[in-house]
Parts: C-alpha cells; structure tokens; sequence
C-alpha cells in the first residue's frame, strides 16, 4: 500500500497548467512541520520537510485557488523520481 498524508502550509502559490487535451496540472510545496524534543537539551526543536506535490484534473484547479500561507491537508500516494547527469 502507498499512502501518505501530509498537513502543511503552502510554501508558494501553485502554479497551474494545461495539458495539451486541457487537463489541469497543479504543481505546489507543501512546507510540514514536525515538532520534537531534543534527547541531549532537552528542548523542543521543529523540523521542517518541503514536499513537493502534484494535483491533477479538476483537483488541480481547485489548488490553483490556494495561495502562499493557506493551510491544506494532501493525501496521495508518493512517487520518487532519479536522474543522472
């Protein structure tokens, strides 16, 4: 099963795009913040992962009304890319 669910603030406003049939490609950062106690501190330190995201057809529009800050919740699944130079 790949499933994962991410709560976050937008890091940009999404950009949105049309394909060549006219389906809307929305593509966006997600910034995540975690919170957790440092074990050598003993203080509260916060990790932020930007994760960047795809939504397409009329989920892609919708994001295209989100602006930077707005608070979103994404559910997906997760696909990871490589290249070589």
């Amino acid at each position: 099963m790949n499933s994962v669910q991410i709560l976050g603030n937008l890091a940009r406003d999404p950009e949105v795009r049309f394909t060549k049939t006219g389906k809307a490609v929305a593509t966006f950062t997600v910034a995540a913040t975690n919170e957790y106690m440092d074990s050598s501190t003993g203080e509260v330190k916060q990790q932020t992962a930007f994760i960047n995201c795809v939504a397409w057809g009329k989920q892609g529009e919708l994001v295209g009304n989100l602006r930077k800050g707005s608070r979103c919740f994404v559910e997906g699944r997760l696909n990871t890319r490589s290249y070589e130079t």
